[in-house]
């Protein structure tokens, strides 16, 4: 109902509009309150039935209303057949009916297969645009707005969720509609054919609709808790099949399993209990259907025997009691759907309302001009619920041609550092330049076009090697790409693979080794034409002759560009023009290796560790 509410509301709030009211409609809340829906659960819908087009609609709805009509027709052709023709031993009326009946058949037949087809392709291509929308919005989305949805959430609100509004939208333009017509036209039909074996109707449809009322607001609310449970399935198995190693490794299996079924039973739980009791419209209407034909039957013999009643009106009569039960089933599954429906249409708003924590400015510059150059002016950044500051009052500039080099223990801040460089994040207070400019003041497509970011997990798409290169320079000829991976220390093990450039990928990278990823990964850095090359800890998967190579040819590369190098080990970070020792997100020295050994103790504690104390001196 809550489809049907939103549509005739939609026709109304555009008729509203159009005659120039600005008040809320009175429609809408009226039928509301007829329905016992709660307006802030309907209005959900209201936007995905705004994206119908209104042709398809229509056209779905007519080709229903002529199915239901010659349904709701052929019982009363079967009476006039049995009175007129079997009873009477009329042959031709017998063929004559049956041919108009068996035409009125084929036409609602179609009827129904054209209101299915159009209903469906309505619903999917909904479902197709509702997903590019969530695609779209979450592109936008900054680490502040991932953190707060979840990866897990996000994936099942892309899927589930958009599967279930997708499913009442459908529902909603067959079985919505077709279920009051059913119910209203076979009592219609039924007092058109006698007057006095109806009267059963009278008594059984309130009783009806009062236990579909009554047990379906008993189980809406379980059912909505259902989709909850369902987010925390997915949560919960999708952790363990990441971090399946560890918990092999930690001997959590138990606890772990444990944890799931605990969320398992609950949904279990839920389920049973909402569709026990909404199992029990099922038996309770054919009960009192069956009561229904009984008592027609019986009261239809008495006409017969007093010569006051026809055979096949009595036929016709128990024949629109079926589609009157019909009609009743049909709204009952509907009912059961609106609940996971309307939860899943509030999640999935939830992300396409999400306000963006990082959006470009009106008069944000396209182009980031100058010389290049990054300076970090009094920044502090702290995460959102935090207590503390993830980063401290951190200043440093760095200009072309140099190296930054970013050094700390684990949980320091060195990656949060980098993810404001690169406006993954927005700092708490200060601000970071790029080129002399705020980098608040430039649009993301600029600021992401001036920096080039090999991340701390090696990240590679399906496809080919040539696919994964072409990311950080569509329009890179081979001879570049092959220019790349030889400064990346890649070129060699590409030569060796099969296909070369167009060797395939796997998900993830997965036919590649962690070095060869971290390679890869560099060599579609190095392809890229930008001001900043950031390197989030990305040699830690090389051995040092390697990592060594590598970071030689990166200094005759980057004359024109600044580099920043975020590592663990001192060896990546002792030739840096600038290096910064941060510690619990306070800077704790800056300067170069050789000034940070003599006079930097957290420094030297880092040294001592890796090499041992008497390195220090």
């Amino acid at each position: 109902m809550a489809t049907q509410l939103a549509i005739l509301t939609n026709i109304y709030v555009e008729f509203d509009i159009y005659v120039g009211w600005t008040q809320k409609p009175i429609f809408f809340n009226y039928l509301c309150r007829i329905l016992l829906l709660n307006e802030k659960e309907v209005v959900p819908m209201v936007r995905f039935i705004k994206k119908l087009s209104l042709i398809p609609v229509c056209a779905a709805i007519f080709f229903l209303i002529i199915q239901v009509a010659c349904e709701l027709t052929v019982p009363t052709l079967m009476a006039g057949m049995v009175n007129e023709g079997i009873v009477k031993g009329d042959r031709d009326f017998i063929w004559k009916q049956g041919v108009v009946m068996l035409l009125v058949s084929l036409v609602g037949f179609a009827g129904a297969l054209l209101n299915t087809h159009i209903a469906a392709k309505i619903a999917y291509k909904l479902g197709g645009e509702i997903r590019r929308d969530i695609y779209r919005k979450a592109s936008k989305f900054s680490n502040d707005e991932f953190d707060k949805i979840g990866t897990s959430s996000m994936i099942t609100r892309n899927t589930n969720d958009v599967t279930q509004v997708q499913n009442l939208i459908e529902m909603g333009l067959k079985f919505l509609i077709l279920a009051p017509l059913y119910m209203v036209g076979g009592v219609f039909m039924a007092f058109r054919l006698s007057a006095s074996l109806s009267t059963i109707f009278i008594i059984l449809v309130p009783i009806i609709g009062a236990a579909a009322v009554g047990i379906s607001l008993y189980a809406n609310p379980l059912f909505a808790k259902t989709q909850q449970r369902i987010d925390q399935l997915n949560l919960i198995f999708r952790e363990g099949l990441n971090g399946f190693k560890i918990i092999r490794a930690f001997g959590k299996e138990k606890y772990e399993y444990d944890k799931f079924q605990q969320v398992n039973k609950e949904y279990t739980n839920l389920s049973v209990r909402a569709n026990v009791v909404l199992g029990l419209l099922m038996p309770l209407m054919s009960l009192l259907m069956s009561l229904s034909t009984i008592t027609i039957t019986w009261f239809g013999a008495k006409g017969i025997a007093s010569g006051n009643m026809e055979i096949g009106t009595i036929m016709g009569v128990i024949s629109y009691s079926v589609l009157i039960l019909t009609g009743f089933m049909l709204i009952t599954n509907v009912i059961s759907s609106i609940p996971r429906g309307q939860t899943s249409a509030k999640r999935i708003n939830e992300i396409l309302d999400m306000p963006l924590s990082i959006c470009d400015k009106a008069e944000a510059l396209t182009r980031v001009g100058g010389e290049a150059s990054l300076a970090f002016e009094k920044v502090s950044f702290r995460y959102e619920g935090a207590e503390r500051n993830a980063l401290e009052n951190i200043s440093f500039k760095i200009r072309k041609g140099q190296t930054l080099a970013i050094i700390g223990g684990t949980g320091a801040g060195k990656s949060t550092l980098v993810s404001l460089i690169t406006r993954f994040y927005d700092p708490t207070s200060g601000c970071v330049q790029l080129n002399g400019t705020d980098a608040r003041d430039v649009s993301e497509k600029a600021l992401h076009d001036e920096i080039s970011l090999v991340p701390q997990k090696s990240m590679l798409f399906f496809g080919t090697i040539r696919d994964n290169m072409q990311i950080g320079n569509p329009g890179a000829a081979d001879e570049e790409i092959w220019s790349a991976l030889e400064t990346a220390g890649a070129a060699e093990f590409v030569r060796t693979v099969d296909g070369g450039l167009d060797a395939i990928v796997e998900k993830g990278g997965g036919n590649f080794s962690g070095g060869q990823k971290q390679r890869l990964c560099i060599a579609r850095a190095l392809l890229k034409k930008a001001g900043v090359y950031v390197f989030d800890d990305s040699f830690s998967a090389l051995d040092f002759k390697t990592e060594a190579q590598i970071r030689a040819s990166l200094r005759e590369k980057m004359q024109e560009a600044v580099t920043v190098i975020v590592a663990q080990r001192i060896g990546t970070i002792m030739g840096a023009d600038v290096i910064i020792v941060l510690d619990e997100g306070r800077m704790a020295g800056i300067g170069t290796h050789d000034e940070l050994k003599q006079t930097n103790v957290t420094y030297k504690e880092i040294i001592a560790s890796q090499f041992g104390r008497e390195d220090v001196a």
